[in-house]
C-alpha cells in the first residue's frame, strides 16, 4: 500500500495546486493508492483538485474555508493493513516538545500520527511514529517536501520527498 502525504498546500482561491507541484510529485501522487492531507487547503478547489487525483483522506486545517469545516473532520484514524494511523492538523502541538503529540497519538490508538502546521519535515520516532510531511508549496525556510509510505503487514518504510526544480528527490526512514 503506497501512501503520499501533503499538508499545508495554501492554494488560494483561482490558484491551481496542479500547476504548483512539481511534474515528478504530480506523477508520483497520481500512481498511490491514497493520499491523505493533514490540512490547510484553504480553498474547496484545492481539495476537489486532489480528489481527482486519488483517493483522499484529509482534516480540517485552521486557514480552511467555512466549506471545508462543514466537510472535513478535526481529527481521522485510518487503518491501514492493521496499523493505525492517526491525521491532525496541529492538535497539541509545539515545535520545541512532542510530548502532546505522543499523548495524542496514544489518546486516539493510532502507531502513526501525522500532523501539518509547520511546513517542513518532521520524523519522530518513539513508541509512536510522527510524522510531518512540510509543505510542497510554501515551505517557508524550508524545500519544498511531501512524505510517502509504503505499508506491508506491520512494515512502514517512509520516505520524505523532498521537491526542487521540478523534481523529487528521498530521504528514507522506517519502522517495525
Amino acid at each position: 500500500m503506497k501512501i503520499i502525504i501533503l499538508s499545508d498546500t495554501h492554494i488560494k482561491k483561482g490558484q491551481s495546486l496542479i500547476s504548483r507541484l512539481p511534474e515528478e510529485l504530480v506523477s508520483i501522487i497520481k500512481s498511490c493508492d491514497f493520499i491523505i492531507h493533514a490540512g490547510d487547503f484553504e480553498t474547496l478547489e484545492c481539495y476537489n483538485e486532489l480528489c481527482g487525483l486519488s483517493r483522499l483522506e484529509a482534516v480540517i486545517g485552521d486557514t480552511d474555508c467555512p466549506e471545508l469545516e462543514e466537510l472535513l473532520p478535526e481529527r481521522r484514524v485510518i487503518k491501514v493493513e492493521g496499523i493505525n494511523i492517526g491525521v491532525v492538523h496541529k492538535g497539541q502541538l509545539t515545535s520545541e516538545n512532542n510530548d502532546g503529540l505522543r499523548y495524542l497519538a496514544k489518546e486516539m490508538d493510532v502507531d502513526v500520527l501525522i500532523f501539518g502546521h509547520f511546513h517542513h519535515p518532521i520524523v519522530h520516532k518513539t513508541e509512536v511514529l510522527l510524522l510531518s510531511p512540510g509543505s510542497a508549496t510554501v515551505p517557508g525556510i524550508a524545500e519544498p517536501s511531501a512524505m510517502e509510505l509504503e505499508i506491508s503487514g506491520n512494515k512502514l518504510i517512509g520516505r520524505i520527498i523532498r521537491c526542487k526544480d521540478n523534481s523529487c528527490s528521498y530521504f528514507d526512514f522506517d519502522k517495525n
